[in-house]
This record gives structure tokens, C-alpha cells and sequence, in this order.
């Protein structure tokens, strides 16, 4: 049977772990799964996965530590799962350049279509461009769901909430939705300079 595509799926919680695995292979893609970044590491090498959903505060290796690797060594996109949305956390996620940050609790239903998105905007990528810098066209494709990720986090939105707001601003803004996600995310890096 043919698959979407193979996938690396990391978190220490064992239920959502398997709640991520089975939602993403029933919607036709091949899971490996690991509840540690060592083990994280190891799998991505032997079955070198297109691309990797990373929980960021584990035991041991952060998601950090592996989507550095990752980026660093095998070329792998990576997406990050987090409870967490706070300024230092955002600002990590965007240096390292991830395809997406998706807020916990998450639904497989709103994970899929992210996971889709990807392998779309990885389709498009020209395969000769270093992963370690981004294009801006790809930091553009990363701001939108970087700003919803906060709004849901500051205001207990739901994905569809927090776009639906961010979505308002730029309309009142009279701005296109990557400028308002962008303002949004350099205001947050702003509150978090120290001395502030």
C-alpha cells in the first residue's frame, strides 16, 4: 500500500502519542513514533522520515535539541506540538525554522490538514535550498500559523478562533494576513527584550 508520505512523530505523552499515530496513518501516512529524543534521533536516521511532529518539553532531549539535529543533519522539515506559547518558546521555534506550531490540546483534526500543508509547501521548495536558511518566502508561509499559535495560547482560542481574529485584524487593517501574523510576531518579540 502506498502512503502520503512518511512521518516522525515524538512525545513523551504516551496518549497522544497514540492518538497522533493513529489519526495520521488512518489518513494514509506511514508513522514512526518515539516518546524520547534519543530515540527520536536514532529512528530519523535508520528511516529517514519527509517529515517530523515534535512535542518540545520532554525528558532528556528537548524537541529543540532533536529539530536541531534534524534541520542540521538529515534535512528533515519539522512541525512543533506544544502546550507552551510563551515569547522565548516562539522566538525558538521561529530560529530554528520550523514549518509549523500547533498549540496543545490539538484534535487530529487540525492536525492533518498542517501535516498536509507541508508536504505541500514541500513539494514546491527547490530540493538544493539549505534548510538552516529559510527563504523569506518561507518565513512568510510560517508567520500566519506562528501568530495564530500565539493567539491561541494568550486568548484559550481554538485554531479556527484564533485565525478567524487574526483574520479580523487584517481586514481592519486593511493588510494582507502574513503582514498582520508578521506585526503580530514582532510585537511579541518586542514585549520580550529585556528590560521591559
Amino acid at each position: 500500500m502506498s502512503t502520503k508520505g512518511k512521518i516522525l512523530v515524538v512525545d513523551d505523552d504516551r496518549l497522544v502519542l497514540a492518538t497522533l499515530t493513529h489519526g495520521l496513518a488512518q489518513a494514509g501516512y506511514e508513522v514512526i513514533d518515539a516518546d524520547n529524543g534519543d530515540d527520536a534521533i536514532l529512528l530519523a536516521r535508520e528511516h529517514r522520515p519527509e517529515l517530523a511532529l515534535l512535542d518540545i518539553r520532554m525528558e532528556g532531549m528537548s524537541g529543540f535539541d532533536v529539530a536541531a539535529y534534524l534541520r542540521e543533519y538529515l534535512q528533515v522539515p519539522f512541525m512543533f506540538l506544544s502546550a507552551f506559547a510563551d515569547e522565548a518558546t516562539v522566538a525558538k521555534v521561529k530560529e530554528l525554522g520550523a514549518v509549523a506550531y500547533l498549540v496543545k490540546p490539538l484534535d487530529i483534526h487540525q492536525i492533518v490538514p498542517a501535516v498536509e500543508a507541508a508536504f505541500a509547501k514541500r513539494g514546491e521548495r527547490a530540493p538544493a535550498a539549505p534548510r538552516a536558511n529559510p527563504s523569506d518566502q518561507a518565513l512568510l508561509e510560517q508567520v500566519v500559523p506562528l501568530a495564530v499559535g500565539v493567539l491561541m495560547h494568550r486568548y484559550s482560542l481554538s485554531r479556527q478562533e484564533a485565525l478567524a481574529r487574526l483574520q479580523k485584524l487584517a481586514d481592519s487593517e486593511g493588510r494582507p494576513l502574513q503582514d498582520s501574523a508578521q506585526r503580530l510576531i514582532e510585537a511579541v518579540e518586542l514585549l520580550a527584550l529585556p528590560g521591559r
